[in-house]
């Protein structure tokens, strides 16, 4: 860090988790963690990430904003909600599924869970 300023960049990540239709880079910046989540179309949470974790839910804390692209987020318990561009989304650790919506790729900001996701 110089001059009290501490600059990352996405494109130079910390770490980068890539899976079958996706990836995510990570950066720590200020003692925290953030994530670029990069979903191609067809991309599923319980098939291209589930298994290498050992779980059919995902359970991680999410906080976050759609980039691009549409993606939905399925609970256990039934509820479905629609992450649309620009939106900004919280999804709670309540077991819960997503995918990518229709033919483009889904990008979004994680400022919450990226530590701990896909892991």
């Amino acid at each position: 860090m110089a001059g009290g300023v501490e600059l990352v960049r996405f494109e130079k990540p910390d770490e980068v988790r890539v899976f079958e239709k996706g990836r995510l880079a990570v950066v720590r910046v200020g003692g925290m963690s953030f994530g670029r989540a990069e979903y191609e179309p067809g991309w599923r949470w319980s098939a291209h990430v589930g298994p290498s974790v050992g779980d059919s839910w995902c359970r991680v804390e999410h906080v976050g904003m759609v980039l691009s692209g549409t993606a939905t987020v399925a609970f256990e318990d039934g509820r479905v909600i629609e992450l649309n561009e620009g939106s900004l989304f919280h999804v709670s650790a309540d077991p819960h599924d997503s995918w990518v919506v229709g033919d483009h790729p889904y990008v979004s900001l994680h400022f919450m869970g990226a530590d701990r996701y896909a892991k």
